[in-house]
């Protein structure tokens, strides 16, 4: 052990390597003692395994690299067609990732005749499933014992937070699994395991997210099969104490239900209760509450607000929704109700007071056709299941790339941390014209270089943003124009006016009153690309208005015979453009309007869900709307597919009374929000969601982030109804601000609160216990000695960026 201990300490103070250690020969198995689905399964035929870090403090991740014999590759390719790499063969078919920790059980043996075999549990597959990697016979003894030393500090580290050089052999010792021997990968017959699992009675009984649509359907033909085994040493989560709860006025839905809570630790639904009462009751003023409870116990109370991500899925009868605690603590619960008619009811109720809360007006003054659209609008769409190796992602542990501007020997002590002034990053504005990224920190802008190999390289900062008459102020919002050589700014002191900024000076030259009672709200491109053009025009909106400003007036700057003004406050929020110069323009209140010019009424109005609309995108050609709301995403097909307007854009001509556009709504999984929350603490929201964008390119892809997390749509999968639309990826600080890549799909920049990052959109993984828990979270390079864009002290310092 000492020897060992030795050696691991020399692999772990080697920094500049990613992998700490690793086995180059072996073969990888999934082996299901306990299961039907059959035995054993073959993963890789030839593999590596091997153990990286990944960028946040002690944290590791174990590693199943396929390994392709000499021409294997090229000829799969050929076999899957030109795209087929790209599309087909994504990182579930060449590489494997784990988050090292404790539950993972990782443990190593040797056995008679010599086979050397690493074993661990498969936290996504039913109880007792196990991947085994077993070593080629040319690994030496020596060589399992150092990876699993390795394997156990990495575990001690995550759970302590301590460097394993404060480790103890006590303190190692509980990382040492060695209960129960580990069943053969190819066995002649059904092997003998010294049984550390029992039983579970029926109350125990669990489905995973993943697999909740095909289980939820047969609850019943599973209660008379054998109950699913579960590990003694796990322990399910648990139901927090009920909250008090008021008392209703009015009740809008009761209705029976059985009651299922989402597992943290084993990724599944487990079954509460088989009868509950679920009953919607308004409280209050536009107050409604959510209570669960049966005949013996007082499950939860919940108040109905957007945060709860409600989620209906007909085919099989249930609803998953998100319940706080007093303590900030999230946890996802899903009610199964015995038909489609008790199903209809309780939404309808639910979806009432949820539409009443944030509208503040009673559901019955809206038409059924409204009302339709907002209940489809929370159905689970995606319920689709594709082939799992079809038009996947590449997925891969590399980071993406990044920045070569930086050394690879960069330390912690060569990086301002903090600005003194305490500014961060605050927002993006990505070129068009030139590859350039702009970031906005406090009254300084940083300029970063797009490298031809698609990394960032630190270029130039403005370190004083400032009006013509000199007076310093942080711009709230910016936007490049005019071919990006000039950016359009606007201070938070003063809504009636912007100023232009030549970027090649650095300096604002120019200030522009828009309007002496009409403030500046947002401001968006005459056309989607119309700043790669020198088109000087741009529109603004403000609570009630939509204009045209032209900065070549005198005096101010609102052109009179493009405004549209409106009596009533519409609590205008933002807008976007398509390449004709369609507008688009939606409200806090959460409708959207679409104008085929200014100066006129809108052709098409969409309503409101409800929530607020803070960011909105329109495809190139006008066909897709994406607005963003604090806890989901919608994106509306404007395009008129029946009809005396069939073919015709939403912009071009009003949609009939009964067609209104079909909402799809974009959100994360309430088991993925509730994981989200349970790792940062904090709510979900969205940043505002972008497409990427080109003029030649086709919207693919959809990005946004909400706290740490950095998420990515597959438009594809979203438009089939796949259950698995959206990656991720985790970083330690919140997200910023994120775009594409102007003209790709494949590289996103991201600002972080003291970093700008270009990562490879092929590096996010999907969304699991381990890379929702920060395994996926990468600040480093790989071993080429790459690093993100981090600012050096010289740039923020000197350069007072």
């Amino acid at each position: 052990m000492f020897m060992l201990r030795n050696v691991t300490k020399y692999l772990f103070g080697d920094t500049s390597k990613e992998s700490i250690v690793e086995i180059t020969q072996g073969q990888l198995y999934l082996v299901r003692p306990l299961s039907p689905k059959g035995y054993s399964e073959l993963i890789f035929k030839d593999a590596a395994a091997s153990i990286r870090r990944t960028g946040q403090e002690f944290q590791y991740q174990l590693v199943v690299q396929r390994a392709y014999e000499e021409g294997e590759e090229e000829l799969l390719a050929e076999d899957e067609g030109e795209d087929g790499v790209a599309e087909s063969l994504g990182a579930e078919k060449d590489e494997k990732t784990f988050l090292l920790d404790e539950v993972l059980h990782f443990r190593s043996e040797i056995r008679e005749g010599g086979e050397k075999v690493l074993a661990w549990r498969d936290l996504s597959g039913d109880p007792g499933d196990l991947y085994e990697f077993v070593c080629d016979r040319s690994v030496q003894a020596g060589e399992v014992g150092t990876f699993e030393m390795v394997a156990i500090k990495c575990q001690y580290e995550r759970k302590t937070r301590k460097h394993q050089e404060t480790a103890t052999e006590a303190d190692l010792q509980q990382f040492n699994f060695t209960e129960q021997p580990i069943p053969s990968a190819s066995p002649l017959a059904s092997p003998t395991v010294k049984s550390t699992i029992s039983s579970t009675t029926s109350k125990d009984k669990g489905f995973t997210e993943s697999e909740h649509t095909e289980l939820a359907g047969k609850a019943k033909a599973n209660s008379k099969m054998k109950p699913p085994v579960r590990e003694k040493e796990s322990t399910p989560t648990t139901a927090p104490k009920s909250a008090v709860h008021p008392v209703g006025t009015a009740t809008l839905a009761k209705e029976h239900a059985e009651l299922h809570l989402f597992d943290f630790e084993s990724g599944t639904f487990i079954l509460q209760d088989a009868d509950v009462i679920a009953t919607v009751s308004e409280v209050g003023s536009w107050q409604y509450w959510l209570q669960i409870m049966s005949t013996e116990k007082d499950w939860l109370g919940q108040q109905v607000v957007a945060d709860i991500n409600p989620v209906f899925n007909f085919e099989y009868l249930s609803f998953i929704f998100n319940h706080y605690t007093d303590d900030g603590s999230a946890y996802s619960w899903l009610l199964r109700f015995k038909d489609q008619e008790t199903e209809e009811r309780f939404q309808e109720g639910l979806m009432q007071a949820l539409w009443e809360q944030l509208n503040e007006t009673k559901w019955k003054k809206t038409d059924k056709d409204e009302q339709q659209y907002v209940l489809d609008a929370f159905q689970d769409l995606a319920m689709e299941d594709a082939p799992e190796d079809e038009d996947e992602e590449e997925e891969t542990e590399d980071d993406g790339q990044k920045s070569e501007h930086y050394d690879s020997d960069e330390s912690e002590d060569d990086v301002v941390v903090r600005d003194e002034d305490g500014n961060v990053n605050s927002q993006l504005a990505v070129g068009y014209k030139h590859d350039r990224s702009f970031v906005v920190r406090g009254s300084k802008i940083g300029v970063f270089k797009h490298t031809p190999n698609n990394n960032l390289e630190f270029s130039t900062n403005i370190s004083k943003v400032e009006t013509p008459g000199g007076k310093l102020f942080s711009p709230k919002k910016v936007m490049l124009h005019q071919e990006d050589s000039n950016m359009i700014l606007q201070s938070e002191n003063d809504p009636h006016s912007l100023y232009r900024m030549d970027l090649e000076y650095g300096k604002v030259v120019d200030e522009w009153k828009v309007h002496d009672d009409i403030p500046v709200k947002a401001f968006v491109p005459d056309k989607k690309f119309a700043q790669m053009t020198g088109e000087q025009t741009f529109l603004g909106i403000s609570d009630n208005a939509l204009y045209r400003v032209d900065p070549r007036l005198s005096g101010n700057k609102l052109v009179d015979s493009e405004l549209k003004l409106y009596t009533s406050k519409n609590a205008f929020s933002t807008a976007a453009t398509t390449e004709k110069g369609y507008i688009a323009v939606a409200s806090d209140k959460g409708d959207i309007r679409l104008f085929d010019r200014l100066g006129v009424r809108a052709k098409t109005q969409i309503p409101a869900l409800g929530e607020a609309i803070i960011g909105l995108d329109v495809s190139a050609d006008g066909h897709w709307v994406l607005a963003t709301c604090r806890t989901y995403l919608l994106l509306i097909d404007a395009l008129q597919h029946d009809g005396k307007n069939e073919g015709k854009l939403g912009f071009e001509r009003s949609f009939a009374k009964d067609s209104k556009p079909q909402p799809r709504r974009l959100g994360l999984s309430p088991s993925h929000v509730a994981q989200f929350q349970y790792e940062t603490k904090e709510a979900l929201s969205f940043t505002p969601a972008r497409f990427n964008t080109g003029v030649d390119d086709k919207e693919t892809s959809i990005i946004t982030a909400t706290g740490p997390f950095i998420i990515t749509w597959n438009m594809k999968k979203v438009l089939q109804g796949r259950k698995d639309p959206y990656t991720i990826k985790r970083y330690e600080e919140e997200v910023k601000a994120d775009d594409f890549k102007y003209g790709s799909d494949k590289n996103v920049i991201v600002a972080l609160p003291n970093e700008v990052n270009m990562v490879a959109k092929q590096s996010f993984r999907k969304p699991t216990r381990e890379s929702i828990a920060g395994g996926a979270r990468i600040s480093g390079g790989r071993a080429s000695g790459r690093r993100s864009s981090r600012l050096a002290r010289e740039s923020i310092v000197e350069e007072a960026y």
